[in-house]
C-alpha cells in the first residue's frame, strides 16, 4: 500500500455503499488504503431515529455502539472480500461537514455518496455538500447511483475533464490524466465558454476556437511524455460549460473539474456549473483543488 488513504463517507445507506465500491476500485488502481468513516452527531441521529427519541438524552452510548458495529462489520466484510486491499473503519464524533473537512487534510481523496441517512442526511442536496467540496483539503468525488447498487457511469468509459487554462483547471487535468492512464481508458479534455459580448459573437469565433484547441493540446504535452500511451482528445466549443460536461458524462466513468476557473468555468466549484454537474452528471464527479 502507498501514500495517504482514501476516505469514504459511510453510513450504511445504499448510496454510501456505492461510494465505497467506487473507492475500492480507485484503491485497486492506486494501491492506497481505504478508510470508512461514519460521522456521528447525536442531534442528527435524533432526527433519523424519529420524534419519539428524547433530544435531551445525550450522549446515547447504545446508539454509538450500534454505529460502531455497523462500520466495523462493513469494514471487516469488505476487507474479507478484498484481501489485497488495506481497509479500516472508524466512527468520528462531530458535525459531518466540519469533521469531513478536517479529516480530508490527512487524506488523498474523499468519496461521498449522493444521499445517506444518519450523519449524512442531505449531504448532496443541501449546504453540507457545498461546504465540504468548497473547503476540503483534498479532491472530493461524489458518486451517483441512479439505479442498482453500482456506481453510475461506464467502467470502460472515458475520463472527462473541464479545462479553461486556469491553475485550478490544470490541477484537475493532472488528476484526470492520472486516472485515465491508470485505467487505460481515453481522456476527453473539454473547453467550453458562453459568448460574453460582441467580440465573442463576431467572426473571430473560428480563430478563437483554433487558438483554444492549440493551447489545450500544448497543456497535454508534458502528460503525454509522462504517460506515452495516453489516448487523449481535445474538444473546444461555444456553449454552456455545464451542459457540455453533463452531456459528456453520459457513458463516461468520471467527470473532473477544478475548484475555480475563469471565463466559462468561473465559479466551477461554488457556482451553477458544479451544482449542475453534481446533480445531473450521469457518472461520478471529481472536484479537485490545489493542495
Amino acid at each position: 500500500m502507498s501514500g495517504a488513504e482514501i476516505l469514504v463517507g459511510y453510513d450504511g445507506s445504499p448510496d454510501s455503499a456505492v461510494a465505497l465500491q467506487w473507492a475500492l476500485d480507485e484503491a485497486a488502481h492506486s494501491g492506497r488504503p481505504v478508510r470508512l468513516a461514519y460521522v456521528f452527531e447525536w442531534a442528527t441521529m435524533v432526527g433519523w431515529l424519529g420524534p419519539g427519541v428524547a433530544p435531551g438524552v445525550w450522549p446515547d452510548d447504545s446508539a454509538r455502539r450500534e454505529v460502531e458495529r455497523l462500520v466495523h462489520r462493513a469494514a471487516g466484510d469488505t476487507a474479507n472480500a478484498h484481501p489485497d486491499l488495506d481497509i479500516t473503519g472508524e466512527v468520528i464524533d462531530g458535525p459531518p461537514a466540519f469533521m469531513l473537512q478536517e479529516r480530508s487534510a490527512e487524506s488523498a481523496l474523499l468519496v461521498l455518496g449522493s444521499r445517506g441517512h444518519g450523519g449524512f442526511v442531505g449531504l448532496l442536496v443541501g449546504s453540507t455538500t457545498v461546504t465540504v467540496t468548497a473547503h476540503a483539503h483534498c479532491p472530493v468525488v461524489v458518486v451517483r447511483a441512479p439505479a442498482g447498487n453500482v456506481p453510475a457511469g461506464s467502467a470502460d468509459g472515458p475520463v472527462v475533464v473541464g479545462v479553461d487554462g486556469s491553475e485550478q483547471s490544470l490541477v484537475a487535468l493532472g488528476f484526470a490524466v492520472e486516472r485515465a492512464a491508470q485505467r487505460r481508458v481515453p481522456l476527453r479534455v473539454i473547453r467550453a465558454w458562453s459568448p460574453q459580448g460582441a467580440g465573442d459573437a463576431s467572426g473571430n469565433i473560428d480563430e478563437r476556437l483554433a487558438d483554444e484547441r492549440t493551447a489545450l493540446a500544448e497543456s497535454l504535452t508534458p502528460w503525454q511524455h509522462t504517460f506515452p500511451g495516453l489516448d487523449a482528445t481535445v474538444e473546444v466549443a461555444v456553449g454552456s460549460p455545464a451542459s457540455m460536461l453533463v452531456e459528456a458524462s453520459d457513458g463516461a466513468q468520471l467527470v473532473t473539474v477544478g475548484t475555480r476557473g475563469r471565463g466559462g468555468l468561473r465559479g466551477m466549484l461554488l457556482g451553477s456549473v458544479s451544482q449542475q454537474l453534481i446533480q445531473h452528471a450521469r457518472c461520478p464527479v471529481a472536484v479537485v483543488r490545489e493542495r
